[in-house]
């Protein structure tokens, strides 16, 4: 493990300090920046992002779809929690808690773009850090790539009819060419990136010396994407987040309870299947965790940099980082239970 992987919630706290203190102190800066958009996209926010995930889809490696056949339980477990369990847990945890339990602590209004928030989140499995969720598991890296790639493919189709469906569902009005924008931007075109560039490195599908160099190149590029966007994002909410702290926690709640109910639901199961621990590790740690670059960008498209369901997305990455770190000591103090 790297300085980065071994200390990344360390790094994660101290960028959300840092947008945090930035954002108050220049506040006229953020907003100049707030408003370099193209089609409702965040450019600064989108390039940021498409630095840090980059590098993640060089590493996603199609030839490798042909390894599940050998273990097919672990991935469909993971699709089925993915796409048929978790959009709809999160968005009845959303109602529950936003529509009922804190009614009375938030308007209307404010409590509608919470719950599209975690809508979003919930819709957006996890494609970028679950590599390093994989890896401080020592989870199987060509299956945890088979997840990975088919959990994209899935997306690209499934991810704007799913939050459409939940958001209507919510009367939240839905521009749908937005949201498929933001697929085709965060998921489809760094995929395709991804894939040429394995393709170009690697044309005799044998060596894959030059893709290795090229990810020892980049990583640090992805290490500055995602410590940046962290910054950008919770600068642009630093004065609702100071002002509004309470708010922060009220989304935490149900936020932290889908993800450890949605651990718990996909460990027993992995149990019950007698998976081993390299592919059940993998599988529990993408069901729970979230493609929230992917969740943030479309709530600031749909919503703005402003509202609820960006900031209800942006407190998905506070939590994130400490409750996965959890779950993966969870599943490490966990292993001799899969062999």
């Amino acid at each position: 493990m790297g300085v980065f992987e071994r200390y990344l919630s360390v790094w994660v706290a101290m960028s959300i300090a840092i947008g945090v203190i930035l954002g108050i102190t220049f506040p006229s800066a953020f907003s100049l920046i707030a408003k370099l958009e193209v089609a409702h996209v965040n450019v600064v926010v989108a390039v940021f992002i498409w630095v840090m995930i980059y590098p993640m889809m060089v590493q996603v490696d199609f030839s490798t779809l042909k390894e599940v056949g050998k273990n097919p339980q672990g991935l469909v477990l993971t699709l089925a929690i993915n796409w048929l369990i978790k959009p709809f847990s999160m968005a009845a945890l959303g109602w529950l808690f936003f529509e009922g339990i804190f009614a009375d602590l938030v308007s209307p209004k404010t409590a509608q773009e919470y719950i599209a928030g975690m809508i979003l989140l919930g819709v957006a499995p996890c494609t970028a850090m679950v590599f390093v969720w994989s890896q401080l598991t020592k989870g199987n890296a060509n299956y945890t790539l088979v997840q990975v790639s088919v959990n994209d493919i899935i997306m690209i189709f499934a991810f704007a009819p799913i939050a459409g469906l939940l958001l209507g569902v919510s009367d939240i009005h839905v521009p749908w060419n937005t949201l498929f924008i933001s697929v085709i931007l965060y998921v489809l075109l760094p995929l395709i990136a991804g894939v040429l560039t394995r393709k170009t490195l690697n044309s005799s599908g044998r060596n894959e010396t030059k893709i290795t160099e090229l990810l020892n190149v980049i990583k640090p590029f992805s290490i500055v994407g995602l410590l940046a966007t962290v910054i950008l994002l919770f600068g642009f909410q630093a004065n609702t987040i100071i002002e509004q702290p309470v708010n922060i926690v009220l989304i935490a709640i149900p936020l932290i309870l889908q993800t450890y109910g949605i651990f718990i639901i996909t460990f027993f199961i992995a149990l019950k299947l007698k998976l081993k621990h390299d592919i059940a590790a993998p599988a529990c740690l993408i069901g729970t965790s979230n493609f929230f670059e992917l969740a943030v960008a479309v709530a600031i498209s749909l919503f703005g940099l402003h509202s609820g369901a960006a900031l209800a997305t942006v407190v998905g990455v506070l939590v994130e980082v400490p409750v996965m770190l959890s779950l993966v000591a969870i599943m490490n103090k966990t292993r001799h239970w899969f062999t």
